[in-house]
C-alpha cells in the first residue's frame, strides 16, 4: 500500500495486528480503525518517508513531496558537506533512475561501496587472543598458566593480524546486509548488494541492535569515508530495525528518513558552511538555559558566532513546515523571540521549507534591541526545495549574508 508524506489519511484494508503494530511504532502520523469498513484502517503518512513490512501484512510505502534525487542532495550534504557532496550536482549521490526511497537508497549504497572497493579491501591490524599449537606473538602467560597449568600445547598467544576484519569493513557489509532485507530493492541492485557482501567476506557481521564500531577517518580511508557515511544513515536510527540491545523486540523492518530531522540537517550544515566563508564560526544544537536558575533547556538549531567563539551573532531554528496563508506559526515566533531575548540579540531567524515570500520579518512591541531603537526582529525565510541544488544553496548563502556582514551586536 501507498501513503503520501502528510497526505490525506487513507482507508486500506489490514489486519488487527498489523494495524495496532503500525499505530504503536509513531511511524505514521494516525493509524486507527477505520470506523465505517470492517477489516480497515484509516492510516495518514507524516514526516516519515519510506518503506516498511508490517507483521502479517503488507509494505507500507510513504512517497516523500521531495522528488528523490533531491532528497538524496539533501541527505549527502548533510553527512559530508566538505568532499563530493558539496559539489551542487544532483549526481553526487547516484540514486539512478529510481524515484522511490528504498531503492534509490540500496543503489546509491551499493554505488558508493563499489567505489570505496574498487583499488582492493582496505586491510588493517587487528588484535588477536587465541589458543595455538605454536607460539606466534607474545605468550600470554596469565592466561597460560590460568587454563593450562603451565602445560603446553596449546599456547596462549596474542599477536597483531594483517586483516580485512576492519570497522570500515564491517559497517559496509552490514550496511549491505541491512538493505538485502528490506522490501522493495530490485532484484538487479539486490545481485549487486549480494557481491559486495561476498567481496567483505572477511569482515565480521554486526548484531542487530549492536553499538556500530568506531573508525577514524584518515588519510588510508579516505576512499571509503563517503560509502561509510551513508552506511551509518542506513544502520542508525534512520531505521525502526536498529535499536540498542534491551529494547523491546522488533515488529516491524524497514527503512525511512524522518524529513523534518533531514530537513533541520540540512539547512543548519549548509548555513554552517556559509558562515565559515566570512570567518565565524557556528553551533549546531547549542545548548543554553532560558530561565536564571538554569532550569529550563533550550537548544537552538543554530548559533552563531565570531570567529573566536565569544560573541552570539545571529540565532537560527529550521521548521519543516509551509508558512502558513497568513504567513504567522505563532509558536515558532515565540520560540525564536525566547532565543533571541536569551542570548542578548536584536534579530532571530526562522527557516520553512516553502511560503509565500523568500523573507520578511516582525519586529516585536515592547523591546528595544538598541540605539536605533527599533524592536527585537524575527525573520522568517522560506526555502524553495523544488529549486536545483545550486539554486537552494545559493538561497542559504543569502540567508546567512545579511547577518553575517552587518554584524547585529548584542542588545544593550
Amino acid at each position: 500500500m501507498t501513503l503520501h508524506e502528510y497526505g490525506p489519511a487513507v482507508s486500506v484494508p489490514l489486519c488487527t495486528e498489523a494495524g495496532l503494530a503500525l499505530a504503536g511504532s509513531g511511524i505514521l502520523q494516525s493509524a486507527a480503525p477505520d470506523p465505517r469498513r470492517e477489516g480497515h484502517w484509516m492510516l495518514r503518512a507524516g514526516s516519515r518517508v519510506g518503506a516498511v513490512r508490517t507483521p502479517g501484512g503488507p509494505v507500507v510505502r510513504i512517497m516523500p513531496k521531495t522528488p528523490v534525487s533531491r532528497l538524496f542532495f539533501l541527505l549527502g550534504f548533510s553527512l559530508d558537506p566538505a568532499r563530493a557532496w558539496r559539489d551542487s550536482r544532483e549526481g553526487s549521490v547516484d540514486t539512478g533512475a529510481y524515484d522511490d526511497v528504498v531503492p534509490a537508497l540500496a543503489h546509491a549504497v551499493e554505488r558508493q561501496i563499489d567505489a570505496a572497493l574498487r583499488r582492493g579491501v582496505l586491510q588493517g591490524y587487528r588484535e588477536v587472543e587465541e589458543s595455538a599449537l605454536v607460539v606466534r606473538g607474545r605468550l600470554r602467560e596469565a592466561e597460560q598458566i590460568r587454563r593450562h597449568f603451565g602445560r603446553t600445547p596449546p599456547v596462549e598467544v596474542a599477536y597483531d593480524a594483517y586483516t580485512g576484519d576492519t570497522a570500515e569493513n564491517r559497517i559496509l557489509r552490514a550496511a549491505a546486509e541491512r538493505l538485502l532485507r528490506l522490501p522493495g530493492v530490485p532484484g538487479p541492485v539486490r545481485r549487486r548488494l549480494a557481491h559486495q557482501r561476498v567481496r567483505l567476506a572477511d569482515a565480521r557481521s554486526l548484531i542487530r541492535g549492536q553499538r556500530l564500531p568506531r573508525w577514524q577517518p584518515s588519510r588510508l580511508n579516505s576512499r571509503y569515508q563517503p560509502a561509510l557515511r551513508l552506511a551509518e544513515a542506513v544502520l542508525r536510527d534512520t531505521s525502526p530495525e536498529h535499536r540498542p540491545a534491551g529494547d523491546e523486540p522488533l515488529s516491524m523492518d524497514g527503512f525511512l528518513l524522518d524529513m523534518n530531522r533531514l530537513f533541520e540537517d540540512f539547512v543548519t550544515v549548509a548555513l554552517r558552511e556559509a558562515f565559515r566563508e566570512h570567518g565565524l564560526t557556528a553551533y549546531l544544537q547549542d545548548p543554553h538555559h532560558l530561565d536564571a536558575a538554569g532550569r529550563v533547556r533550550i537548544r537552538p538549531d543554530l548559533v552563531v558566532r565570531t570567529g573566536d567563539g565569544r560573541t552570539p551573532l545571529a540565532v537560527f531554528d529550521a521548521k519543516y513546515k509551509v508558512e502558513k496563508s497568513d504567513g504567522l506559526h505563532n509558536a515558532d515566533l515565540y520560540q525564536a523571540l525566547a532565543y533571541a531575548t536569551v542570548l542578548g540579540l536584536r534579530e532571530a531567524h526562522l527557516v520553512y521549507a516553502a511560503g509565500r515570500r523568500p523573507e520578511h520579518f516582525h519586529e516585536v512591541r515592547g523591546t528595544v534591541a538598541g540605539r536605533d531603537g527599533r524592536g527585537v526582529r524575527l525573520y522568517q525565510h522560506t526555502l524553495d526545495l523544488s529549486q536545483e541544488p545550486d539554486q537552494i544553496l545559493s538561497s542559504l548563502r543569502n540567508i546567512a549574508a545579511r547577518p553575517a556582514t552587518t554584524g547585529p551586536g548584542p542588545r544593550s
